[in-house]
């Protein structure tokens, strides 16, 4: 019987490499393991929170569209820097979309891509996501550097960076909806 259970955890150990080594399910496999480890984003210090000096950012909409960042100054807004084929960024849009839902009418949401518009439709609409997409055309304001995929940015009504956030988050959690309702309140 014993010799039974090790031939058993063997195969179930074989089985899980050949899923990591073969191209097609690598992502699905690393997109549902970020899922399992993300969690609700840590709200800064009010002491540490660096702010936006400047709005002075464009960007272009998936229709096209130009888009000025300082349009949103005063506005509290969410900036989210991902890519499709980033498992970590993929494994946080579902909660992303749950928020835009039911918050899209009271907060700004930008999810800024370097891609091509059409990757990034062809994305969303696979997924059924409708999050608004953007693409950057001029630098970005200097606290949004980031060279890691996915970070995200909350930013309040006077500019300062509430919460920085780099690799995946549970953003549909209660501790982001109440920072989300304080921001809005104030």
């Amino acid at each position: 019987m014993k010799i039974f259970k090790n031939q058993w955890s063997n195969i179930i150990m074989v089985i899980i490499i050949l899923a990591m080594i073969i191209p097609g399910t690598r992502k699905p496999i690393a997109v549902f393991v970020n899922k399992l480890i993300s969690f609700s984003p840590s709200v800064t210090s009010e002491e540490e929170r660096p702010k936006i000096a400047s709005y002075n950012w464009v960007l272009e909409k998936n229709n096209k569209d130009r888009v000025e960042f300082s349009d949103h100054k005063g506005r509290v807004v969410l900036v989210n820097f991902w890519a499709t084929w980033c498992p970590p960024c993929i494994a946080e849009m579902p909660s992303f979309q749950k928020l835009y839902e039911d918050y899209s009418d009271r907060v700004d949401f930008f999810f800024v891509s370097n891609e091509d518009h059409q990757t990034v439709r062809n994305f969303m609409n696979r997924k059924n996501f409708t999050l608004p997409a953007y693409r950057p055309k001029s630098e970005l304001p200097e606290p949004l550097n980031s060279n890691t995929l996915p970070t995200t940015y909350l930013i309040d009504k006077q500019g300062n960076i509430v919460i920085e956030k780099v690799g995946s988050a549970a953003w549909d959690s209660e501790k982001t909806r109440k920072t989300l309702d304080e921001l809005l309140a104030k």
